[in-house]
């Protein structure tokens, strides 16, 4: 059961062999992330038992119009808890989901929060006249969020430390 739930949270651990770095570090790496035209933001978490949280905030395109327009607003976070004695990063997935309805959006209809392993895709296409006059498919829309959390991985990683996922902090 445990490997099946370390694949289910997410859980990488580092290669036996990697040399881990110091945790000072690994913490400057992750806060270099910000300057690599990533679609996130790392920052110092300030409290809430975590050391960094990475955000990503999305608008969704608005789908209806006049009243029933709607758009949805995610703001996706990944909680991190330095633990320099295991050489890990407990990791924590958030989300919070607004839809907003109106022309121009105002009007808040819904709202969702959810935490725990989140693995969201959305894709959007049109419908476009090609160079050579055919209709064609074209992606007007792309969000996952490994765009998220591949990186933050990478870098855990990449410095000798496991990334374990978890559902609290």
């Amino acid at each position: 059961m445990g490997r099946l739930w370390d694949k289910y949270m997410g859980t990488v651990r580092a290669d036996a062999g990697a040399t881990a770095i110091p945790t000072q570090e690994l913490r400057a790496a992750l806060l270099a992330l910000n300057g690599t035209g990533v679609v996130f933001s790392v920052r110092e978490a300030g409290g809430g038992g975590a050391d960094l949280v990475a955000d990503w905030k999305v608008m969704e395109p608005a789908t209806g119009s006049g009243m029933s327009r709607r758009q949805v607003e995610r703001t996706f976070k990944v909680w991190m808890r330095l633990l320099p004695q295991e050489r890990e990063v407990r990791a924590m997935d958030e989300q919070w989901a607004v839809t907003r309805a109106g022309n121009p959006p105002g009007r808040t209809v819904q709202r969702e929060h959810g935490r725990g392993p989140i693995r969201h895709v959305q894709k959007q296409w049109t419908f476009e006249r090609g160079p050579d006059g055919r209709r064609q498919k074209v992606e007007s829309f792309r969000m996952d969020t490994r765009d998220l959390k591949d990186p933050l991985r990478k870098t855990v990683l990449g410095a000798g430390w496991s990334w374990h996922g978890v559902r609290k902090l």
